[in-house]
């Protein structure tokens, strides 16, 4: 049995990086189709900037969430950035390559992509492979 750590949160005693604000933010409560379509060079998938600096509905600054649609058969051939990086595997299956080995992934997969790692994905399946790509900072 995995052991249950407890939260502590971020009492650590060092001030904030983002100054509290006297009045809290609301949230901004946004759906995929109110996102930024994105086309990512040589690949014939698509995504899509939900909270993203360029997304005026949800303009975030320190984080990137992307729905990235990828047919069977299209590839995003590997690359890399100083950004880290997670994909979560929502729907489907496919191939990541990395610099030096392939893994497997599919529904329900979180793949943590530190800066500088290569990477790229392939959708190996029958059916759309459905990915989340959360980085941070967000990409340009």
């Amino acid at each position: 049995m995995a052991k249950i750590t407890p939260f502590k949160g971020y009492a650590d005693g060092k001030p904030p990086k983002i100054p509290r604000p006297e009045q809290p933010p609301d949230p901004m409560i946004v759906t995929v189709q109110d996102g930024v379509p994105v086309a990512y060079p040589n690949c014939h998938g698509v995504g899509v900037r939900i909270v993203h600096p360029v997304n005026p509905n949800a303009p975030s600054k320190n984080l990137g969430l992307v729905h990235f649609y990828v047919p069977p058969h299209a590839v995003l051939e590997p690359g890399c950035h100083e950004t880290e990086e997670t994909y979560v595997i929502l729907e489907g299956k496919g191939t990541m390559t990395f610099a030096r080995y392939k893994k497997e992934v599919k529904k329900g997969d979180f793949v943590y992509l530190p800066p500088w790692c290569v990477h790229g994905i392939e959708n190996t399946g029958t059916e759309n492979l459905l990915v989340l790509i959360c980085t941070s900072p967000p990409n340009p």
